[in-house]
């Protein structure tokens, strides 16, 4: 058997795979680029963009394999509106489906797929089960929650299919719209926050991502889908209160009312100069917390990483990146969450 990473030299393939390898199997990472060649000596390494079907027909795929789908594009770089659709759908959409159809061709029945929590859209329940109405805001939610229909048509072909809705994935090599946080600490200028920053905010890390997915080969690749997220997230003032006081800034934090910005994101949006995606700063205010606990119970899955000591993690690599030092040791001021007693459904 051979475990079959598309999108394995990304973010959280890349961990994926290392996992697998070092516990002895046999994997194949297929990707479009093969930027870390040096992290995957054992492994056999294929260019594929999985939006051209006759290059993932040549993923080598046997009937017994585990494969996983970690190809997708983000939200960032920001894209205007009338581009949206056609620069989420050829890789999110298509590229799953081409996935699904080689190995259907295989005989394989085995998939780990990546989705997202934005297909959840506004909070309707606190915290959010797997099973909150979907709604989502923008293109990426929409591309994303297409391809869980999609599983849910190949589970009834007989598919095994897990599927993963994590927050904001962040941990080493990755800043995204972070960078922009972490500019205005650096220069001391004012943090606005949408809202009161009383709400809370959620990350969750690219190794507890990675181990998800592990976990769920583990299992048996139960016909599930599973939230990914940290437990107990702080408020959002408190997160960027700590890391500024880390950073050694003179910023300070700006609470703002939430439907203002809004209105104005949106209007910056519509004349084709976002600032934020809609899908960002849309629920930027809202109670937006996935309970976790699903994944504990069904796999043995619990988050490892505090949201506090993710970002500051976050800060201190994009601090050494700038200063020109070498990358930091991944995670290096991460504490694992304490041993979770009971439910995790609470914020």
């Amino acid at each position: 058997m051979k475990h079959v990473i598309f999108g394995g030299d990304g973010f959280v393939g890349r961990h994926l795979a290392q996992t697998l390898l070092a516990q002895g199997e046999d994997v194949v990472v297929a990707d479009i680029v093969n930027d870390n060649r040096s992290f995957y000596q054992d492994a056999t390494l294929v260019t594929c963009d999985v939006t051209d079907p006759d290059a993932v027909a040549r993923v080598p795929i046997a009937a017994d394999d585990m494969v996983y789908n970690l190809s997708a594009k983000m939200l960032s770089p920001l894209q205007v509106r009338a581009k949206r659709h056609d620069f989420f759908y050829p890789v999110n959409y298509d590229g799953t489906r081409h996935i699904i159809e080689a190995m259907d061709k295989a005989g394989a029945s085995k998939l780990v797929h990546f989705t997202t929590d934005m297909i959840y859209g506004h909070t309707m329940t606190f915290p959010m089960t797997e099973d909150h109405p979907v709604a989502p805001l923008g293109e990426y939610g929409q591309s994303k929650l297409d391809t869980e229909v999609l599983a849910a048509d190949w589970r009834a072909r007989g598919m095994s299919i897990s599927l993963f809705r994590p927050r904001l994935i962040i941990g080493p090599g990755r800043l995204g719209i972070l960078e922009k946080l972490f500019k205005l600490i650096d220069a001391n200028l004012p943090v606005p926050m949408i809202g009161s920053g009383r709400n809370p905010y959620q990350f969750i890390s690219v190794f507890d991502c990675a181990e998800a997915a592990r976990l769920a080969w583990k299992a048996g690749v139960p016909n599930e889908a599973y939230n990914l997220g940290s437990i107990n997230p702080p408020p959002v003032r408190k997160l960027l209160g700590d890391l500024v006081k880390h950073a050694g800034s003179k910023s300070f934090l700006i609470p703002t009312p939430g439907w203002a910005v809004k209105r104005t994101l949106d209007l910056f949006d519509l004349i084709n100069m976002p600032i934020m995606d809609p899908e960002q700063y849309l629920i930027a205010d809202e109670n937006c917390v996935l309970d976790v606990s699903k994944g504990e119970r069904q796999l043995g899955w619990v988050p490892q990483y505090r949201d506090e000591d993710m970002l500051i993690a976050a800060y201190d690599e994009y601090r050494a990146k700038k200063c020109g030092a070498d990358h930091l040791p991944p995670h290096r001021s991460h504490r694992p969450n304490k041993p979770f007693q009971g439910s995790q459904n609470h914020a």
